[in-house]
């Protein structure tokens, strides 16, 4: 019987064999017929100028493939005015403000911190910075104390002020704490700017309504203004810290008076006066450092220099002193900002800067793609020596070269009608400095 199975059994072996084998070879030339139809298809994208399809790529060079996250450039500018680049901040700078002694300068962006500056090093290599972090928030607007021990910011979320003491250490730098609570929430529209009184008597607040708030330091509101002017673009306190100040859709600035009793308490706040004379919107005010002056610049592409040195409550109006033209102004929002003398006037539209001589209505300088996004914020330092301006991660400082041949025409004036000699040689220093600081800047004009 075992003799009878031995064949049966080779045979059902061998059969078994000739199948794998036959199996075996289809798989190969399976394999290898996809194999070619890739290299086929890979050849043909390259000879056609499309990469190879990413699905083909090996396992190997999936696993070895790195992913770089670009990082977003930094604008470069160069001009032969540019004093200084501040740079630390990693996000865009919506706000700045020097410091009432001129020691310091506050930044506050995006990426939830504000930076002091010591402006001492503006013209240094090297640009030191104190940062003081915003918890689970960022700042947009910044301001300083007038005894520049604190300073106040507006919160992107929360919508409110919070307030930040500064403590000086024993090395010289300083801590920056922020108080127990910030101020209530009372504004239902988008914040457009804050101030403190130099006094320190009160703190201001507007919205893009028509709301002005008057706050003490406590942060209980005195008064609240209604503006009526459809919309509020811009507010400011007066360097005096008398006046209010409001600009929006309608063609004029209208003007408060914030009026305190002999021992300090607060009384009312009263209609001053309006600057009243463009024909459309206004984009944008300021005030010059001793508030007899006032500038605007309106969407019906001008600006105007006003004398605000007037009795109003004797019904006396402000002056139209000077009348300018700035097409940009009549496309798109601006910025302003006026020199502590009133001399400069420096307008801003998107990226660009352009500086104006008051006294003559001239632009003199112009400053173009100065920022890689749109300027946030304008400001002379309080020397008016150099104009700062901020609208990415960076603050750039210029030289004020309009603001010196302003101080040479007006002490070669002077000088004509200078009397006695101890006049004439204090005028003729200062037009000698002047004159120096322009020659070193190349743009001493003969």
């Amino acid at each position: 019987m075992e003799l009878l199975q031995m064949p049966e059994l080779m045979g059902l072996s061998l059969l078994l064999g000739l199948l794998a084998l036959m199996a075996t070879a289809a798989v190969a030339r399976g394999w290898l017929r996809a194999e070619q139809e890739t290299c086929g298809r890979s050849a043909g994208q390259r000879a056609n100028g499309f990469p190879p399809d990413k699905s083909l790529r090996s396992k190997k060079q999936k696993q070895h493939q790195r992913i770089h996250k670009e990082k977003p450039q930094q604008h470069n500018f160069t001009h032969r005015l540019l004093a200084a680049t501040l740079k630390s901040h990693s996000g865009n700078i919506s706000c700045m403000d020097f410091s009432s002694n001129g020691k310091y300068l506050a930044t506050c962006a995006d990426d939830r911190t504000i930076r002091i500056w010591s402006t001492k090093d503006f013209l240094q290599r090297e640009h030191r910075s104190m940062r003081a972090n915003v918890e689970l928030d960022h700042a947009i607007l910044v301001r300083f104390s007038p005894d520049c021990r604190a300073f106040i910011v507006w919160l992107a979320n929360g919508d409110t002020l919070r307030v930040f003491k500064m403590t000086k250490r024993e090395d010289g730098g300083y801590t920056f704490t922020a108080t127990p609570e910030d101020f209530p929430k009372k504004h239902k529209a988008a914040i457009v700017n804050i101030g403190i009184a130099d006094t320190g008597k009160f703190i201001m607040t507007a919205s893009s309504d028509t709301t002005i708030l008057i706050w003490n330091l406590k942060g209980q509101v005195l008064s609240t203004i209604n503006t009526n002017q459809m919309h509020n673009t811009s507010a400011a306190i007066s360097p005096c810290s008398r006046f209010v100040a409001s600009c929006g859709f309608t063609p004029d600035v209208k003007v408060w008076e914030v009026c305190f009793g002999k021992k300090g308490d607060f009384q009312e706040v009263v209609r001053a006066f309006e600057l009243k004379g463009h024909s459309a919107a206004i984009h944008c005010f300021a005030f010059s450092n001793d508030s007899r002056r006032m500038a605007s610049v309106s969407k019906d592409g001008t600006w105007k220099l006003w004398d605000t040195d007037v009795e109003y409550k004797k019904q006396q109006d402000p002056y139209l002193l000077r009348t300018g033209r700035f097409e940009e102004a009549s496309a798109v929002p601006c910025r302003l900002a006026l020199s502590p003398d009133a001399q400069v006037l420096a307008l801003a539209s998107g990226s660009s800067i352009h500086l104006y001589n008051t006294r003559r209505g001239e632009k003199e300088e112009c400053f173009e793609q100065v920022h890689g996004e749109c300027i946030s914020d304008l400001s002379f330092d309080v020397t008016g020596r150099l104009l700062a301006s901020c609208g990415d991660r960076a603050v750039r400082l210029f030289h004020n070269t309009p603001g010196y041949r302003a101080v040479v025409e007006e002490m070669q004036g002077l000088l004509k009608r200078a009397s006695n000699e101890s006049t004439r040689q204090r005028l003729q220093q200062q037009l000698t400095q002047a004159q120096e600081a322009l020659k070193s800047l190349g743009a001493l004009r003969k």
